[in-house]
């Protein structure tokens, strides 16, 4: 009787089993003709199909200038989200759909670089049917990055004569396309213009000196942006500074003085020694980079074999980026102040050893800032070149506008 029961059971299951696949059949077929219920379920197109995502879904290693653009063949979108992935942060890509609703593109113009893109979209197709798609792709890494290594620092303030100056650390030869990642600008407003020194510099600066007061900001959007072939950009910041009192300094290398103007008024003069006959200063004007309250001076690193290695130089501020420095002098017999040139090129100010507390090195430097000038007169050298150190304003503004890339 065990064995009847259970046939009989396995027979009912069977026959529920045709009847509900049979119903499933049937009602399939009388729904078909009007296009709803499960036959429309069935026979729906693929997203896929009707919602057409560029770049394709899973590809990698996009190139930034592929097209990303969302499209249906017949239908109208409704709605698109994408999102951009970078660096741990995602962002929305703003962007708009066709009037006639059959395409979405982005506001902006390139894909991000080393980023994943995720895209949901939403559509009715050709028969007013609504369909989703979502599809993700990763962009492009790039082995090389170029970044540019600012002066001055961000919130610093400095001399009237700074010139804002990048150095790369990659040779750039799509200057144009870097040039035009750079933006410079002061309040009050004043023309400031670039001028590229080599494939790896390029500075900013006005006409005249900045006014006292101004307060500049430089924008560097470098991120993505193509500097050489395949070499990319990595930066995206922006700092400023401010631009204190007015402060220029004339050296005269024949008479041995140097004349210090604090907003055109004639602060002190002080006596100097400039570069000997056999090494002498250059003339021009030069720029404040860099004040160290004690260096290490040794001849080898400019050049003049072993002739010194003075291990305490006090008060020492950089002029150029070949070495010539204004600083304290407490080796030179303090006779030769104000009287002869004795130096390897650098103007000294009479100092004591470790750094006096009151002599002319020290005055000067308490009342410097970097971006001060410098201007070296009187001397039998030649002209400072104008990428040695900021040694830009030693260029008319003609040739200094004529170094852009862009024109």
């Amino acid at each position: 009787m065990r064995h009847v029961h259970r046939r009989a059971w396995r027979a009912r299951a069977v026959l529920a089993t045709v009847l509900t696949w049979a119903g499933l059949m049937a009602g399939a077929a009388g729904c078909a003709p009007d296009g709803s219920g499960a036959g429309s379920v069935l026979g729906k197109p693929s997203s896929k199909d009707a919602i057409r995502v560029s770049p394709a879904d899973g590809s990698k290693g996009v190139r930034p200038g592929e097209k990303l653009s969302v499209r249906v063949p017949g239908g109208r979108l409704e709605s698109v989200r994408v999102v951009e992935s970078q660096d741990a942060r995602q962002t929305p890509v703003p962007g708009r759909i066709s009037a006639d609703g059959q395409r979405w593109e982005p506001d902006g113009g390139r894909l991000a670089l080393a980023a994943r893109y995720t895209v949901d979209a939403v559509a009715l197709d050709a028969h007013g049917r609504r369909v989703a798609r979502h599809t993700d792709f990763t962009t492009y890494v790039p082995g090389k990055r170029f970044i540019g290594y600012v002066a001055p620092e961000h919130r610093a303030t400095v001399g009237t004569g700074m010139i804002v100056s990048l150095e790369f650390n990659r040779e750039i030869t799509r200057r144009a396309a870097v040039e035009r990642a750079v933006r410079v600008t002061a309040e009050p407003p004043v023309e400031i213009r670039p001028h590229w020194f080599g494939h790896d510099r390029l500075d900013f600066r006005p006409r005249y000196y900045w006014e006292p007061g101004t307060e500049v900001t430089v924008s560097l959007r470098f991120r993505d942006v193509e500097g050489a072939p395949g070499v990319y950009g990595l930066q995206d910041r922006t700092f400023s500074f401010t631009v204190g009192r007015s402060q220029v300094s004339v050296v005269d290398a024949a008479a041995h003085t140097m004349e210090v103007r604090r907003d055109g008024e004639l602060l002190a003069t002080l006596p100097i020694t400039a570069g000997a006959p056999e090494t002498t200063t250059y003339n021009g004007k030069m720029v404040v980079t860099e004040m160290l309250e004690v260096t290490r001076m040794n001849s080898r690193t400019v050049g003049f074999g072993g002739e010194y290695d003075i291990p305490d130089v006090p008060h020492a501020m950089r002029l150029t980026a070949s070495g010539t420095f204004l600083h304290g002098n407490y080796w030179a017999p303090p006779e030769v102040f104000g009287r002869s040139n004795v130096s390897h090129g650098c103007v000294g100010l009479r100092d004591d050893k470790g750094g006096g507390a009151d002599t002319p090195a020290r005055w000067f430097f308490d009342r410097s800032l970097v971006g001060d000038v410098v201007e070296v007169v009187g001397s039998d050298d030649r002209e400072v070149a104008p990428d040695n150190g900021l040694g830009g304003w030693n260029m008319s503004w003609r040739a200094w506008k004529a170094g852009s890339a862009v024109g």
